[in-house]
């Protein structure tokens, strides 16, 4: 009798493994099915040809090096601590008038010859042998308007290096309109100084890879391009966005918002303007904005700071989405991926973009965690290279302190190949290292002001089913 009872336990023992090992199973098989699905909806860059990226640790190593102008060096150049002390430079004001150039004189550039350069290491130069570092490149481009992908420049270039020693992400903007060597032009001839958001345009996101590789020591080789319409389709579903406005950003919001709105498919919600009369200048409202009207937002150019500004929005649309993304649910993160994904061509593979999902979600990203390079800077309006840009001063003492910003804690120091593009900068426009101090002094007001109050937000309120819509596919808009 004990022996028939014992039986019965096993066999019931053995019923309920069965049945969990079945569950599990079916749950990693649904699993699988839904990843599967969710990774199919990318574009995956077919046509991506690595052999056309250069990035600076090969290129480098390969002996691309250039001669230089036998000229006195300066200390910029030959102390590497000056890079490190920018922050602490002491410009009088004789000292800064005597620096500066103006647009219609331009004083004859002095071109600092570097010191030699050790040999590229993994250690040094090479972010591919930064042990726990992936470096990614993000670009942001409109397809709706120009066209094929491949055909425009790109509207949003950053730099996006994920740190999972400190569990942290930084971004690094490119002001879209720095001078630097993009590669080849349209007729094929190489190292064509122009602005930078023409690289993609010209031949891919190959060269333009190779463009931030070369000019920044960089060697990144993997990249995302998203078109705006994935950002408004993904902050809809997130419930919108609460962002600070000035009066003029709020105009501006509102006419950037018709074509936005008209690209993307969705209707056009105007961003009223409170009875406030205290709300004008430099004051700030903060209001709710919509997908279509936060894009619009990011895009704007002509206030206080221009473009320099406008990346900083940029940024904080992106800081403000990974937010709103870490409370979302797993049924929304779901409508998102769903709407955003067919937007996204990239050549990261599969395998990597799973790894990073939880990453993008968790680690931390703040406002110290982004920047807008070059920092150190002018404006030209046309008068020195025939077209505005913002001119690098220098790019050498751009790129070490773009490295100090993305790698803190390693040894860097500029190739031979951006201590040649830099001087060939210089030359051009006559901005070298005599004008750093003076470049640093300049403000490019590119902070972005913000509304202390906020007790009040203006704009739609989450959830009332007067500022949305179900689409097609039976998810909730956000207007």
């Amino acid at each position: 009798m004990a022996s028939k009872k014992n039986n019965r336990r096993r066999r019931r023992g053995l019923f309920i493994a069965e049945i969990i090992i079945l569950v599990v199973l079916s749950v990693a098989l649904f699993a699988a099915v839904w990843v599967s699905h969710k990774l199919s909806l990318v574009n995956y860059d077919t046509d991506f040809d690595r052999s056309r990226v250069k990035t600076s640790t090969e290129y480098n190593a390969a002996g691309n090096n250039y001669n230089y102008p036998s000229v006195t060096p300066t200390p910029s150049q030959t102390d590497s601590s000056a890079v490190a002390q920018t922050g602490d430079t002491q410009t009088t004001e004789a000292q800064t008038q005597d620096a500066q150039t103006t647009d219609t004189q331009v004083a004859e550039a002095t071109v600092a010859t570097p010191e030699p350069t050790p040999e590229p290491t993994p250690d040094v130069v090479a972010q591919l042998g930064l042990p726990g570092i992936q470096t990614f490149a993000l670009v942001g481009i409109d397809t709706r308007q120009y066209g094929s992908e491949g055909s425009q420049n790109s509207d949003t270039m950053m730099v996006c290096v994920i740190n999972h020693n400190d569990k942290s992400i930084k971004l690094a903007s490119l002001y879209r309109d720095t001078f630097l060597n993009v590669g080849t032009d349209y007729y094929g001839n190489p190292d064509y100084y122009f602005k930078a958001n023409a690289a993609y345009n010209l031949g891919g996101p190959e060269q333009f890879l190779t463009m931030l590789n070369l000019n920044f020591d960089l060697d990144i080789t993997q990249y995302a391009t998203v078109d705006f319409r994935a950002l408004a389709y993904c902050i809809e579903l997130l419930g919108g966005l609460d962002i600070d406005l000035t009066y003029e950003e709020l105009v501006h919001v509102n006419n950037y918002n018709v074509e936005t709105a008209a690209n993307c498919d969705l209707p056009y919600v105007e961003v009223v303007c409170p009875d406030d009369p205290n709300f004008f200048g430099a004051a700030t409202r903060t209001f709710h904005l919509n997908g279509t009207q936060a894009v619009s937002y990011a895009r704007i150019r002509y206030t206080d700071g221009y473009d320099f500004r406008r990346a900083s929005r940029q940024r904080l649309v992106l800081q403000l989405l990974k937010e709103k993304a870490k409370q979302a649910d797993i049924f929304t993160l779901n409508s998102v991926l769903e709407q955003i994904l067919p937007y996204v061509t990239t050549n990261i593979d599969a395998g990597t973009i799973l790894a990073l999902a939880p990453t993008v979600v968790t680690y931390s990203l703040t406002s110290e965690d982004q920047i807008g390079f070059p920092q150190v800077h002018v404006q030209d309006n046309g008068y020195i290279t025939g077209t505005d840009c913002v001119l690098p001063v220098t790019l050498w003492y751009n790129a070490a302190k773009l490295h100090q910003f993305l790698y803190p804690g390693y040894d860097y120091w500029p190739s031979d190949t951006v201590s040649y593009y830099s001087a060939v900068i210089a030359e051009m426009t006559g901005y070298g290292d005599a004008q750093i101090p003076a470049a640093e002094a300049v403000y490019d007001d590119a902070a972005i002001p913000a509304y202390t109050d906020m007790s009040t937000v203006y704009g739609a309120v989450i959830g009332d089913p007067n500022y949305g819509y179900y689409d097609e596919n039976g998810n909730w808009i956000y207007w």
